[in-house]
């Protein structure tokens, strides 16, 4: 004897009773509008670069993302990253990176500018001399981490980056390369009385041929060690 109840129906007029269509389609088109502009004040704030600090609500600070430049750096100096303005970024910076702001904006009642970036050098744009972190700088060398996206890092990365790291652990590296070469070298080949004088001429001779080809390659490609490149925007610092 009873219909059932529709309940989009029944939502439907309440709206209708509380604001008209063509009212509600201008004050979502409204919304709409300024999220727009929101959205293209962060992507040009994105792409200056960064010398300012941004002011936060303490109160609204969550501790887990606040970061000083030394923690930052040794990052950058294990992993052979780079942290740089974030106008350096190469791409698009994502849709989520951007709603991030604009909410860290809302809480804390500001306007975010001036921020920076960690990734590896292939993802930025640097000037000729998987992964990104973007931070807002807080002043006193902290910086608030805002987002972060794309692929993790290799799990070998660390141990790959190892020799870059200062001038002593690529001597270390050079030293075992030419160890383990030695040990598979057939002395066979080139005596017959293999003694110990020998496989100390044979790691000498490899030691020099390693660290020749490790010179060369490091003069002519520009290379540096990870301490000296971490925050330079110089591709061949």
């Amino acid at each position: 004897m009873f219909s059932k109840t529709n309940m989009e129906t029944v939502l439907q007029k309440t709206r209708d009773r509380r604001i008209s269509s063509e009212d509600i389609l201008t004050e979502v088109a409204e919304i709409l509008a300024a999220t727009d502009r929101e959205r293209d004040r962060i992507s040009k704030n994105l792409q200056q670069p960064s010398s300012e600090e941004n002011i936060f609500n303490p109160d609204k600070l969550q501790a887990e993302r606040i970061y000083h430049l030394t923690d930052i750096r040794k990052l950058c100096v294990t992993y052979r990253l780079r942290f740089l303005d974030s106008n350096f970024f190469k791409g698009q910076f994502p849709e989520e990176a951007i709603s991030k702001i604009r909410q860290i904006e809302k809480d804390h009642n500001t306007s975010l500018s001036h921020f920076k970036v960690v990734a590896p050098s292939k993802r930025l744009k640097l000037e000729n001399a998987d992964d990104p972190l973007l931070f807002a700088p807080m002043g006193n060398d902290y910086f608030y981490l805002i987002h972060k996206w794309g692929n993790d890092l290799h799990p070998f990365r660390k141990l790959l980056m190892w020799p870059y790291k200062n001038f002593e652990n690529l001597v270390i590296t050079v030293f075992l390369l030419s160890a383990l070469l030695t040990a598979i070298t057939p002395m066979g080949l080139f005596t017959h009385t293999a003694a110990m004088q020998e496989y100390i001429l044979m790691f000498l001779f490899m030691f020099k041929s390693v660290g020749g080809i490790v010179l060369f390659y490091g003069f002519a490609k520009g290379k540096n060690f990870n301490n000296a490149i971490w925050d330079s925007k110089y591709y061949n610092a």
